[in-house]
């Protein structure tokens, strides 16, 4: 009478624990996120605050740029094609380094910072105060088409277990985007100061995070 041979487990075949590390680097990285959702309303009601320092034209022009993108990507065209060659050069200026290729161009407004080193060269040879209004309104167009296309990126990535990618990585991305845009600012507007956005973030931060503190041990 032949033995029948019991089946052999594969060495390769997927452990119900295979998956638990990124399950719990997930939930770390969903934590972190969430305590970012307080910087992320921090830095924007500071930048909104310090913002509304600058020239009433200026702050209408940068508000039209931000809306004039979201009615041409909500109602008339997605121009995701724009966002790829950006972070296509992006890739290319970091290629020296590939850690930073895989992150940067999700990280840089690439066009927002071009258009700040554009402006800074023309203002000294185009003596126009129109200028500003025009690259005002570009800033406001070209911060919202990453901000955008980055959090698409993001949320469409598989396998991003309790979405704790996409509230970590656009927060960290958000907030980053909000400091160069005020680091920008800071260097052509007279008005608008780093140092105080920066402080006042900070300072929004805390009172939060004192609070809800005082809320659950106090």
């Amino acid at each position: 009478m032949e033995k029948k041979e019991s089946p052999k487990i594969e060495s390769g075949s997927p452990s119900r624990t295979a998956g638990l590390p990124d399950r719990i680097f997930s939930i770390i990285k969903l934590i972190f996120g969430v305590c970012l959702l307080s910087f992320v309303y921090s830095y924007s009601v500071a930048l909104i605050d310090e913002f509304s320092l600058i020239d009433r034209s200026l702050q209408a022009d940068f508000w039209a740029g931000v809306v004039t993108l979201l009615v041409v990507y909500l109602f008339i065209w997605e121009p995701a094609l724009i966002y790829a060659k950006g972070q296509k050069l992006v890739e290319i200026i970091f290629s020296f380094f590939r850690p930073l290729v895989r992150v940067a161009p999700y990280l840089l407004p690439v066009y927002t910072i071009l258009l700040f080193i554009l402006y800074g060269i023309l203002y000294f040879i185009v003596k126009s105060e129109a200028l500003i209004h025009y690259f005002v309104f570009l800033f406001g167009f070209s911060i919202s088409l990453h901000l955008i296309f980055s959090a698409k990126s993001i949320r469409s990535k598989q396998g991003d277990f309790l979405k704790a990618n996409y509230i970590f990585g656009f927060s960290l991305i958000y907030i980053l985007n909000l400091i160069l845009l005020a680091f920008g600012f800071n260097l052509i507007f007279k008005d608008f100061s780093f140092v105080n956005f920066f402080n006042s973030s900070y300072q929004f931060s805390k009172a939060i995070y004192y609070a809800v503190f005082k809320q659950l041990f106090l």
